[in-house]
């Protein structure tokens, strides 16, 4: 473990298209927790401090918003996170394939750049609050390398019970088998 809020990381990934293995060593700060914040009047919002140090670490004052695919709330991600994703895109994806090209349209057309005013605050459009169902309260949920904005009556209603995140964690967290040990 390395400072409070960051991950001491080894990764090591195996490449088939290139027979070989990659290995990542760093260390990351991730955004973790939930946020209560509120949307003034123009639509405008504090990025939580501890964020805002998070994202200081980019050393870019540009952060991307982007609907998400799979829940009524608001991705966003450090710049270097998002290149890093949009390569990884750019990589899957034929260009000159129609439905490709379909996916990486749309993919990319609900992001945005937003700049962060000197006061840590962004800001965000109507439509985009809109389709999270946001109005004036809203929460902040940190995601390692991104967080999300949530309304938090939304929030709420998709979240798992106790019981059932205990369920499905020890499920995705299984440990391979090897050798008969677990």
């Amino acid at each position: 473990m390395g400072k409070s809020g960051e991950i001491s990381n080894i990764f090591c990934n195996f490449a088939p298209e290139f027979d070989s293995i990659i290995l990542n060593i760093g260390i990351v700060s991730t955004f973790i927790g939930n946020i209560e914040a509120k949307l003034d009047d123009k639509g405008r919002i504090f990025v939580p401090a501890v964020y805002r140090k998070i994202l200081a670490e980019d050393e870019s004052k540009r952060i991307v918003m982007r609907r998400d695919t799979d829940n009524e709330c608001l991705m966003f991600y450090p710049e270097s996170v998002w290149n890093e994703k949009v390569e990884q895109l750019r990589r899957t994806l034929d260009e000159w394939d129609p439905e490709d090209q379909l996916i990486l349209m749309q993919f990319m057309s609900d992001a945005e750049y937003l700049e962060l005013d000197g006061q840590g605050r962004i800001l965000l459009q109507k439509k985009n609050l809109e389709v999270i169902g946001a109005q004036q309260d809203v929460l902040f949920v940190g995601m390692l390398n991104r967080f999300a904005l949530w309304a938090p009556e939304v929030f709420a209603n998709k979240r798992l019970s106790q019981s059932e995140l205990a369920a499905r964690l020890r499920a995705k967290m299984q440990r391979p088998v090897i050798n008969g040990e677990k």
